[in-house]
């Protein structure tokens, strides 16, 4: 299998498939949408999978009264444009289906393994993004498409080097499904322990609510004297938390920089509604943006831990996204997030808390490492197994 041989020719996308899209039937038209029974595909659902099912159907007038068609079982599908990531994922119908204009739907001609085609595109998304970009070009289309580069291996070698990689799609998709069930029942366990429907934690006493105000205290204080320099200076993320900050962002006056310690939360009041908010696991005092919302948690009070876990609950959604008092605002200071007001445990029974939703949030990051190595993995495989660099035993 490692062999190394010259690589493979490759061909225009365009000279060995039928590249064509879909459309839409007029909205206006209930006749083309209400009872319909055909299968509708849109890009939302085009997400490196087969796809067997749609969230809209359309009629059979519909059908015949748009741009839209019906393609057949195992047709692959590429997003032509779409929001964020989505222009240049691809899909494989597992049934027969029509789709929007934004889907370029390509049927591959004899000689070619549709899922031999499916991996080139899958292992090229970057490449095939990049060439939605060329000339201010915003989004892909079916010409941009058909001059995609697809190496020719014999037709027996396509079948088995697509067999090899949907193994490791089959083992990555698992994964997924056992970190996304993870997730709710992480979710799940916090909202009941953190709010008091489970009963088997410590020695429950009566919970008492208590203002965040009670058990938290703001810090204020700035970088007086320049003590930390530029390279302290963090931002705060929904997806890493506490992160460094893009030098050339970096205002030229430090000492106006809060200075924010170990275990503190820092937060940016206009976006702390959409999880703009995070705890320093830093072992150093770091510096944040001079507007950004920081405290600390009152020791043997309130447990950092407790309160990193209790902000990802559907409670914390639900009133920051109010403010804590019932209407929706554009800023959320230090006061309004202290009038929060929530059942606490004591402090002993809030660490047995941490302590088993610690060990659920371990393993849903132990099955994360495992999909990204995975992952990882798969893609150097491909490099190596569509460019004929190792060769597969026939």
């Amino acid at each position: 299998m490692r062999d190394k041989i010259q690589i493979w020719r490759s061909l225009p996308l365009g000279q060995l498939a039928k590249i064509q899209s879909g459309g839409t039937p007029d909205r206006k038209n209930s006749a083309y949408w209400e009872g319909g029974t055909i299968p509708w595909v849109t890009t939302a659902e085009v997400n490196y999978s087969t796809i067997l099912k749609s969230n809209e159907k359309i009629t059979e007038l519909g059908l015949k009264n748009s741009a839209a068609k019906i393609f057949s079982k195992n047709t692959i599908l590429i997003a032509l444009y779409g929001q964020g990531v989505t222009r240049g994922k691809v899909g494989i119908l597992g049934i027969d289906a029509a789709t929007n204009q934004a889907c370029a739907a390509i049927q591959p001609k004899n000689g070619l393994d549709t899922w031999f085609v499916y991996q080139c595109l899958r292992g090229s998304y970057d490449s095939i993004r990049s060439l939605s970009n060329t000339g201010g070009q915003d989004n892909l289309s079916a010409g941009i498409v058909s001059e995609i580069q697809i190496p020719l291996p014999p037709l027996i070698e396509q079948r088995k080097i697509a067999a090899i990689l949907q193994t490791w799609d089959y083992a990555i998709e698992k994964l997924e499904a056992l970190r996304i069930a993870g997730e709710r029942q992480y979710s799940g366990l916090a909202d009941d322990l953190i709010f008091g429907r489970r009963r088997n934690i410590g020695a429950r006493r009566n919970w008492r609510h208590r203002r965040l105000g009670d058990v938290t205290r703001e810090v204020t204080a700035r970088n007086v004297g320049g003590r930390l320099g530029r390279d302290a200076v963090m931002g705060v993320t929904k997806a890493n938390g506490i992160v460094p900050m893009r030098d050339q962002t970096i205002g030229a006056d430090l000492s106006r920089y809060k200075v924010l310690p170990p275990l503190g939360f820092a937060y940016n009041p206009m976006r702390i509604n959409i999880g703009s908010i995070a705890l320093s696991t830093l072992e150093s005092d770091v510096l944040v943006s001079p507007d950004y919302v920081l405290f600390i948690c009152e020791k043997g009070k309130l447990s950092p831990d407790y309160l990193e876990h209790l902000r990802k609950t559907h409670f914390w959604a639900h009133h920051i996204n109010a403010g804590g008092a019932g209407s929706v605002r554009l800023r959320i200071y230090y006061d309004d997030f202290a009038a929060l007001n929530l059942p606490l445990p004591d402090y002993d029974e809030q660490l047995a808390i941490v302590e088993v939703l610690d060990a659920a949030r371990r393993q849903i990051d132990l099955t994360e490492t495992e999909v990204d190595l995975l992952s990882r993995q798969k893609r150097g495989l491909m490099q190596k197994l569509l460019t004929g660099e190792w060769r597969v035993k026939i």
